[in-house]
C-alpha cells in the first residue's frame, strides 16, 4: 500500500468518526470538534492515507509562549493496526513539533492501555506522573513526556565528535564546581576524587553571599580554580570589578565580597588571564565552540522555573536553532538518566533571556581550553 500524510479536511470527517468510535470507549473527539480543528487550523492535524483510504490520524496542540507540544490524540483504524502505522504517525507528529522548535512532547494514556504505553515507551517517552480519575469513566492517566531535539554533530564529522561528559552536582550549591569538573573531564585533566574536588573548588571559588544557605561561586574565583587545574582561561564579564553584589543589602557583606573578588582579579591579572569586559555575544560563543573550547556560563534560572537564582552551566555546542548545555542541576529532567540529560537543547531566544543575572543583567562566561603542555 502507498501511504501519504495530508492535512485533515472536511471530506475525511466520516472516516475520522469511524476510527474514533472504534478506538476509544470514552473521551471521544466529536465530529463537531474534529470539524473545528480543521476549520480553525488548530495545531497540526494530519491524516494518514493508505491507497487513498484514511487509516489513522494525529492532532498536536501547542501552548503559546512555551516550548511544549501536546499530542492531543493519535489513532489507527483497528483493521490497519500492527503494520507500523502508529509509529509512522508518532514520528510525523514529533517532526511537526520539532519543526516548531518545541523542546518536549507530552501526552496522556489510560493506565491500562498496555499497547499504547508500549508504543510510547519504545519511542523514548518517560512516565512523569499518574493523574487520578482523569478520564470520563474515572480511570487514571499516565502522563508521558519526551525531549524532542537532539544534538547532531556538524556535517562531515560522522558522529565522531567527542561530547563533554555529563556530571550532576552533589549539593545544591556546587553548580559551578560541577561545571568545571565536566570541562576537566573533557580536556582529560584527571581528578582522583571528583566529589571531594567539587567541594574543594567550591571552597576556593566562593565569593558570593546568597540570600540564604551556602555561598555561591563568582566568575573570578572559578577562573582561578580552573587555572590551578591546568586549563587555559579567558574570562568574559559584562561589568568591571566585583560582580553580583546588587542583591546583597548588607554593606558589611558587600565589603567582604568586594575584597575577595578584588584579590581574585589581581591574581588573574598577575597570571595574565584575559579579563574581557563587555558583551559576550552568540557569534563569539559559536566561534569559541568551533575551536574546541568549552564555555562555563552564568545564567538565571527564572526563564526555566521562575526562581531568580544564579546558576552555572556548561555550554557544549550551538547551531542555528539551539544552544546545547550540560546542566549539573540534578532536578533538571529528573525522569531521564544522566546520559540523556547531556547536551540539553535550549532555543536561542530562551538562552538570550537566561544568559545573565540580576537587575543589571550581569553576564559572566569562562572560555576554557587545555593549557599547552610545557616540558
Amino acid at each position: 500500500m502507498q501511504t501519504q500524510l495530508v492535512p485533515a479536511q472536511r471530506q475525511h470527517l466520516d472516516a475520522l468518526e469511524r476510527i474514533e468510535q472504534a478506538s476509544f470507549t470514552t473521551d471521544r473527539i466529536s465530529r463537531r470538534s474534529f470539524r473545528r480543528f480543521i476549520d480553525q487550523g488548530i495545531g497540526d492535524f494530519q491524516v494518514l492515507l493508505a491507497d487513498q483510504e484514511v487509516v489513522g490520524y494525529y492532532i498536536v496542540l501547542y501552548r503559546q509562549a512555551t516550548q511544549l507540544a501536546r499530542l492531543y490524540s493519535l489513532a489507527v483504524a483497528p483493521q490497519f493496526r500492527r503494520r507500523g502505522y502508529g509509529r509512522l504517525l508518532l514520528n510525523a507528529a514529533e517532526h511537526d513539533a520539532d519543526e516548531r522548535h518545541c523542546l518536549f512532547m507530552r501526552l496522556e494514556v489510560k493506565i491500562d492501555n498496555a499497547v499504547a504505553l508500549a508504543l510510547y515507551h519504545q519511542a523514548g517517552y518517560y512516565d512523569m506522573e499518574i493523574r487520578p480519575e482523569y478520564y470520563e469513566d474515572d480511570s487514571d492517566a499516565v502522563v508521558l513526556q519526551k525531549l524532542l531535539p537532539r544534538f547532531e554533530p556538524p556535517a562531515g564529522q560522522n558522529g565522531a565528535q567527542r561530547l563533554v561528559p555529563y556530571r550532576t552536582q552533589t549539593t545544591e550549591f556546587t553548580c559551578g564546581p560541577a561545571s568545571l569538573l565536566m570541562a576537566m573531564a573533557f580536556f582529560d585533566i584527571p581528578s582522583q576524587d571528583p566529589e571531594h574536588e567539587e567541594l574543594e573548588i567550591w571552597r576556593e571559588a566562593t565569593t558570593i553571599f546568597m540570600t540564604s544557605g551556602h555561598g555561591g561561586c563568582g566568575p573570578h574565583g572559578l577562573a582561578r580554580a580552573a587555572l590551578r587545574r591546568g586549563m587555559k582561561v579567558e574570562l568574559h564579564v559584562s561589568h568591571d570589578g566585583p560582580v553580583l553584589m546588587d542583591s546583597v543589602r548588607s554593606a558589611e557583606k558587600k565589603q567582604i565580597m568586594a575584597r575577595i573578588q578584588e584579590s581574585d582579579i589581581a591574581a588573574l591579572k598577575a597570571a595574565k588571564v584575559p579579563i574581557l569586559v563587555g558583551d559576550y555575544s552568540l557569534a563569539q560563543l559559536m566561534e569559541d565552540l568551533s575551536q574546541g573550547k568549552v564555555v562555563v556560563a552564568l545564567i538565571s534560572t527564572y526563564v526555566f522555573d521562575e526562581s531568580k537564582a544564579p546558576h552555572w552551566v556548561v555550554i557544549c555546542a550551538a547551531d542555528e536553532n539551539y544552544v546545547y548545555i550540560n546542566d549539573p542541576d540534578q532536578d533538571s529532567l529528573p525522569w531521564q538518566s544522566a546520559a540523556e540529560r547531556q547536551y540539553l537543547p535550549i532555543p536561542l531566544a530562551t538562552f538570550r533571556r537566561a544568559f545573565g543575572f540580576g537587575r543589571r543583567k550581569q553576564k559572566a562566561a569562562l572560555v576554557l581550553s587545555r593549557a599547552p603542555h610545557v616540558d
